[in-house]
């Protein structure tokens, strides 16, 4: 009995204070955060502060243009979704248009430059090994040094198998710096020439093996290397036209320093559809700062291997391998040993920018088809405006509704649930608003809407709790021990509800896409807000309201009127009879 006592004198007695000061504070770094970041209001999707939509056009290349069809068109809006969207949540539309034009939506407020290089950006990626290279402006490429340890590529990227920063293996021996340096106004040759010296007379024909198993290029690929100027923007952008994944090429890339630089590439050793997977990732234990990981297929793996154990045995430039996209060199790492393990990270001069957009090109680079873009127009919200003004409007008739109902039934009850969709809807607000330059979500129509249904559930989670406690003083009970003991089970019904709610959301985000997305991420981050609100706020509130007079006596007011819920009379506690005494018979 002692025991019992003392269980439920310790659920009365309950500390609600510390639950609402949880919740104040969370609510005012939230807040302080938001007007930090200068991001004080939830940012808009195309629907409602305009931007801008792009078409693209499929090109057929020559012999296929059979490959534009339904497959890889649906293939191609995937993967430029997943470009764009991120995490999903920007709101970015993309979706096909006749068989063969895709239109992107990009709503305002997204950085829509980078984002059109991510969708323009449609040819297949590939991993070509470095044959030659040279600043465009004209200063020198980057040279060995004098001890034989390779340097910087032109953007600073090293690439090595994730476990260690300084790969040891397979290090490229010592060389004279000067016989392996490529200069401003050397000829291609000098740069393409082997580990062994070549003699003079065929210096100016090297070995398949110094340029990572490339046949040498022939003197058309070495006019147009000399002619390349990377610092014009029409030449950069018909760089390496034509050529196939098999040939040698030319191209141009950015180094760290933001210098045009020119390439001589050789075939491609590794397609883009080889790679598995990027991840952008921040490396602390190491210092190397913000990094990319790539993991490789099966197949991948292998050709990742090959290449990485050629190159590892060469001098800068040839221990290098370029990542191109589009034509353009987004990446040229060194390689210090072979790769053999399917796993591999690119270090380097990277912030957490540059690092998530090399990830975002490694990961959805490989598109099925090549792409032009037709048109780029800009979009006015002004449909969409009125369409917000009459959704707002419609949520203010229904919220105001659902606050007279509280206001008839539950009395004084109903400035707790009050008070709750305040806090509710303040977490919402702010959170949405952080969520914005955090992770690109944009408040569409659906969101919005989304929104509106939250308020029903929020309010549903009060009246089931309000409902439990009002039986427990049906059945007799004073107000402080019915708050207590009807928790328990209002906060099953609660989680239950709230658990459907959300699954229901979860489902409609991953089998959706576009705006109907918008509507199911915010259906679920109420939910959850919901859940958080009712344990944090609602259930002390209501706890502390319960040691003040008006409601622990019962005002008639107070939505707790024993009288007006037809309670019993209070329970007593009865002596359980006495057993008869037994006689014996005669």
């Amino acid at each position: 009995m002692a025991a019992l006592k003392k269980g439920r004198n310790a659920s009365v007695t309950s500390k609600p204070w510390r639950s609402l000061a949880l919740i104040l504070i969370a609510i005012v770094a939230l807040t302080g955060g938001m007007f930090a970041s200068g991001h004080t209001t939830p940012r808009l999707g195309i629907d409602l502060a305009g931007g801008t939509s792009i078409t693209l056009a499929a090109v057929p290349e020559a012999g296929q243009e059979s490959a534009i069809n339904k497959t890889n068109m649906d293939t191609a809006v995937s993967i430029m979704e997943r470009r764009v969207n991120g995490l999903g949540v920007s709101e970015a539309e993309v979706q096909t248009q006749g068989d063969r034009n895709i239109i992107v939506n990009i709503p305002k407020g997204t950085n829509s430059k980078q984002a059109r290089e991510q969708v323009g950006t449609t040819a297949k990626l590939y991993f070509r090994p470095v044959i030659a290279t040279e600043l465009a402006e004209g200063g020198a490429a980057p040279q060995p040094s004098a001890t034989g340890e390779p340097s910087a590529s032109p953007s600073g990227d090293k690439v090595t198998d994730g476990a260690s920063q300084e790969a040891t293996d397979g290090s490229p021996a010592s060389a004279d710096p000067s016989a392996s340096a490529t200069t401003q106004g050397r000829a291609v040759t000098d740069a393409l020439k082997a580990d062994e010296s070549p003699s003079a007379t065929d210096k100016a024909s090297p070995s398949p093996s110094a340029t990572g198993g490339a046949a040498e290029p022939d003197a058309k690929l070495q006019e147009a290397y000399a002619k390349l100027d990377c610092t014009k923007e029409d030449v950069r952008a018909t760089a390496g036209d034509g050529a196939k994944a098999t040939d040698p090429t030319v191209a141009c890339g950015q180094n760290a320093q933001g210098q045009w630089q020119k390439y001589i590439l050789g075939p491609a050793a590794v397609d883009g559809t080889d790679v598995d997977e990027a991840d952008a990732v921040l490396n602390t234990t190491s210092g190397a700062g913000w990094t990319v990981t790539m993991k490789f297929t099966g197949e991948g793996s292998k050709k990742f291997a090959d290449i990485t154990g050629q190159l590892a045995q060469k001098q800068s430039p040839q221990n290098q391998f370029a990542i191109v996209l589009d034509g353009e060199v987004v990446s040229d790492p060194y390689v210090r040993q072979a790769l053999t393990g399917g796993n591999a990270e690119i270090s380097g001069n990277f912030n957490q920018q540059s690092a998530q957009d090399l990830a975002n090109m490694l990961s959805y680079g490989a598109l099925p088809l090549t792409f032009r873009e037709d048109s780029v127009t800009t979009v006015t919200a002004a449909l969409g405006g009125e369409q917000l003004e009459a959704g707002l409007i419609a949520g203010a008739i229904g919220l105001a509704l659902v606050i007279l109902y509280l206001l008839f039934y539950y009395r004084g009850l109903s400035f707790i649930a009050i008070a709750s969709l305040g806090v509710s809807a303040a977490l919402t607000y702010v959170i949405m608003s952080l969520l914005g330059p955090t992770i690109g979500f944009a408040l569409n129509l659906p969101a919005v809407c989304g929104a509106i249904v939250a308020i029903g559930i929020t309010a549903d989670s009060f009246i089931v709790y309000f409902e439990r406690v009002r039986d427990e003083i049906r059945e007799g009970r004073s107000l402080r021990p019915s708050v207590e003991r009807a928790w328990p089970r209002a906060r099953r019904t609660i989680l239950v509800s709230d658990f459907v709610s959300f699954l229901a959301a979860a489902v409609l985000f991953v089998v959706t896409v576009g705006k109907v997305q918008g509507f199911a991420f915010t259906l679920g981050l109420t939910t959850v807000l919901d859940v958080v609100v009712v344990f944090l706020f609602t259930k002390p509130l209501l706890t502390l309201m319960a040691r003040r007079k008006f409601f622990a006596s019962g005002h008639k007011w107070s939505g707790l009127d024993p009288k007006a819920l037809g309670a019993k009379p209070p329970l007593r506690r009865t002596r359980r009879p006495s057993a008869p005494a037994q006689t014996k018979e005669a």
